[in-house]
């Protein structure tokens, strides 16, 4: 019996987003012969970036990042829906005739645009993120928001809260600590309430075998790679510049909280409950 090929939607809020928390879990998806579609809410353009660069078209550079860290995905599809950017952790510079940001549009008409998109996929799965947003960035806590209401309207079986297990990550930021001894590092934020408790999580998929993948999908992020001033190193680039072994611990997992299913042991496979279905 030929094995089912499924479709999954990744939705995201801006360009580098689908690097670190997914990109291994789609290349892997990718490479078993399934659909893979990423979806950006914003093109980032209030993001953090170089001087020169944030000065010119941030939001045109970041598109042409994404379609690069989508081919090293090997996704099928990619779309920008192009709503504002909101900016973080200073909110965009906006004038009372500037659009509102997409963290404060109506979750109503969001929904419906990105259900259309997974009606005409006829989409499996769609990653979001949990409802805290990771670190409680707003167009995070929104593409939550929007996306829950998006895969109820189109009928989408499945929603993963794409997220990191917060005991893992508590781990590598305190080795990051102690490596900042001998390496230059930014200031490590406190992450011991952001993300998922492991006992929330219902798939750790093992990505080890798309670490290339997950890695070019990370550095054709170039313009997310130091802070406005062009000094301190931020995480995608900080990652990348970890001795390999740290690198490899670091980047091994995905982890995601499916909405519907029970939490026990984690699931490998992100299509497990479709499959028990057929």
């Amino acid at each position: 019996m030929v094995e089912r090929r499924f479709t999954i939607v990744s939705f995201h809020a801006h360009p580098d987003d689908e690097a670190l928390l997914t990109s291994g879990t789609l290349a892997r998806a990718a490479d078993e012969g399934h659909r893979v579609v990423i979806v950006v809410a914003t093109a980032g353009e209030a993001g953090l970036a170089r001087e020169d660069w944030a000065t010119s078209d941030l939001g045109a550079r970041r598109r042409m990042e994404l379609e690069e860290s989508a081919r090293a995905i090997g996704a099928a599809r990619v779309e920008v829906l192009g709503y504002p950017d909101s900016g973080w952790p200073q909110p965009a510079t906006t004038s009372a005739t500037d659009p509102a940001p997409f963290s404060r549009l109506d979750v109503e008409p969001l929904a419906h645009d990105l259900a259309a998109l997974l009606t005409q996929e006829d989409a499996d799965v769609l990653t979001i993120y949990d409802e805290h947003g990771g670190y409680g960035h707003p167009d995070h806590v929104h593409v939550h928001r929007v996306g829950v209401r998006a895969a109820a309207i189109a009928g989408t079986p499945v929603v993963l809260e794409a997220t990191i297990d917060r005991e893992a990550i508590t781990g590598v930021t305190n080795a990051l600590r102690r490596l900042a001894r001998f390496l230059p590092m930014p200031e490590l934020p406190d992450l011991s309430t952001a993300y998922t408790s492991r006992d929330d999580i219902t798939h750790r998929v093992d990505v080890r075998a798309h670490l290339r993948a997950k890695e070019a999908s990370m550095g054709a992020h170039v313009s997310q790679a130091t802070d406005a001033m062009g000094g301190d190193v931020r995480t995608l680039a900080l990652i990348l510049r970890l001795p390999r072994p740290l690198r490899r611990r670091a980047l091994r997992y995905e982890w995601f909280r499916e909405r519907t299913a029970a939490v026990g042991r984690p699931s490998d496979d992100i299509f497990a409950s479709l499959r028990t279905r057929e």
